[in-house]
């Protein structure tokens, strides 16, 4: 089967096909710097992080364009909160903004431009679009007609017929009635009193929300590229807009797959700071939780599905993460014990020569491949990363009990070749070995772990989630624990 990705802009699963064979070019839309990054924003990074380490993977030669949003009314309205400067705030979270990324593995793009450092692009397409009677300035302003795009609508399936309050995105008092459409947007916003501006030919101003995108694409990548990355809540009306404009000004398609992640949820209820249910990355990874045991609650779920942050999902993510990161760290940590070769613990993520995986391990490769090859199926991947590790784990923790190990010299040699494809393939997924957590692993959950684990079970199947029901079953077997399922809902466990 090959490689195929659910293209949002038809809905249907499609074979990943690029503009040129073994290339891929990928825009990711990204964060507007007014404050710390929330789990909303972890979701979608890490997605769109496997998305990017898969297609190196597999040998793509990938160019990923992730850019910043550094003007905005929201870093606006920030700035004159703290008295300071649209620049401070924008600096003080885009430094915020890398810590974050990196603490959670996310690999840096190739380039990130910013809004502000694109200023003569954007005026550029603007002129372009006028030129073309698909632009049009009132009182200062300068508005996109939707009248004058090609099917306007095709990627959120809005109707433009159909008026909607607030259908430009992040408008400001009184500019509705300064637009022919309700669906119309701003392109260029005429200067206000306090607020940064730049010379242009309808006078000083700053971009628009969607124009910036849309320049920026442009400038890093040309005017079509292969994939365009963001969250649900982007659909519309900031990626609709960007079709619109970037499509009538080129000429031709801006993008060939379109993908977006789902929304995140807690307890049931969508993340707001109205609701008070927001966190932010650092306040959960700095209250105790590991960053990979957060990436690998991200990738339990598939990309497109919601995902719900509950605090029974998130212990059983930490006592999935305990497991696994035990196997991964086991020949860092017993290589002396297992008679293994030190250049064979070093390089995480080193691919395996082809020769050396064959039967099972070839087997359980192949699963791993036809799960993310089918839509970035990530949980199926991890999947395979657990059956890897489950033998691995049982022998980590013998040896920490201070046994010896049981299995011959050949059964030791195949055991290291199952731990190096098991780093391998964690390292597609940007799950590295955290060595802290390994050395204070112990030999086994205790009894709140356990008891934790079975309640998020239960919750798991009341979910008719259950595959990740049978996750964390299969977590507590490889440390010993087996679960005796009773009439009513009732689970014991014992150990073994």
């Amino acid at each position: 089967m090959p490689l195929r990705f659910t293209n949002s802009l038809t809905s249907r699963t499609e074979a990943f096909e690029p503009l040129e064979a073994g290339k891929a070019t990928i825009y990711c839309c990204g964060v507007t710097v007014y404050d710390l990054c929330h789990l909303g924003h972890a979701r979608s990074y890490i997605n769109w992080d496997v998305l990017r380490r898969y297609l190196i993977w597999r040998g793509y030669d990938v160019t990923y364009v992730q850019n910043y949003t550094d003007i905005d009314d929201k870093i606006l309205n920030r700035a004159n909160e703290e008295g300071s400067s649209m620049e401070a705030v924008s600096e003080r979270n885009i430094e915020a903004f890398e810590i974050d990324m990196g603490r959670l593995n996310i690999l840096p793009a190739d380039r990130m431009p910013r809004a502000t450092g694109c200023i003569d692009g954007i005026q550029k397409l603007i002129s372009e679009l006028e030129a073309k009677g698909a632009a049009y300035s009132s009182d200062g302003d300068v508005y996109f007609d939707i009248s004058k795009a090609k099917d306007y609508g095709k990627l959120s399936g809005r109707d433009p017929n159909e008026q909607q309050q607030g259908a430009s995105g992040r408008t400001a008092d009184g500019e509705e009635s300064r637009k022919r459409h309700p669906f119309d947007f701003a392109l260029w916003k005429g200067v206000k009193e306090g607020e940064p501006s730049w010379d242009s030919p309808w006078g000083p101003g700053r971009p628009g929300w969607h124009i910036e995108c849309s320049a920026m694409v442009r400038q890093e990548l040309g005017t079509t590229i292969d994939i365009h990355l963001g969250g649900g809540d982007l659909t519309f009306p900031h990626h609709e807009n960007e079709i619109a404009q970037s499509e009538t000004a080129n000429g031709t398609t801006l993008a060939n797959l379109w993908m977006h992640n789902g929304m995140v949820n807690v307890g049931g209820t969508k993340m707001s700071k109205s609701l008070g249910n927001f966190t932010t990355i650092r306040a959960l990874l700095d209250s105790g939780v590991s960053p990979m045991t957060m990436r690998l609650f991200v990738l339990q779920a598939h990309y497109r599905k919601p995902l719900d942050f509950t605090a029974e999902a998130l212990e059983a993510a930490t006592t999935g993460w305990k497991g696994l990161n035990a196997a991964l760290g086991l020949g860092r940590v017993h290589a002396q014990s297992l008679g293994w070769p030190v250049a064979a613990v070093q390089d995480q993520g080193a691919q395996l020569a082809g020769d050396a995986v064959d039967g099972d391990l070839a087997v359980m490769k192949e699963r791993f491949v036809a799960a993310m090859d089918d839509d970035l199926n990530s949980s199926g991947a991890l999947a395979v990363l657990f059956d890897l590790a489950r033998p691995l784990r049982g022998l980590a923790n013998r040896l920490v009990r201070g046994d010896q190990p049981e299995q011959a010299p050949a059964d030791l040699e195949l055991l290291q070749k199952r731990w190096q494809l098991l780093r391998e393939l964690a390292a597609v997924v940007g799950l590295r070995e955290e060595q802290q957590q390994t050395e204070a692993a112990g030999d086994g959950a205790d009894d709140a772990a356990i008891d934790a684990a079975i309640a998020a079970r239960k919750a798991a199947k009341a979910a008719k989630n259950f595959a990740e029901a049978d996750r964390i079953r299969d977590a507590l077997t490889a440390q010993g624990i087996e679960l005796i399922d009773k009439p009513g809902g009732i689970t014991e466990w014992r150990r073994n």
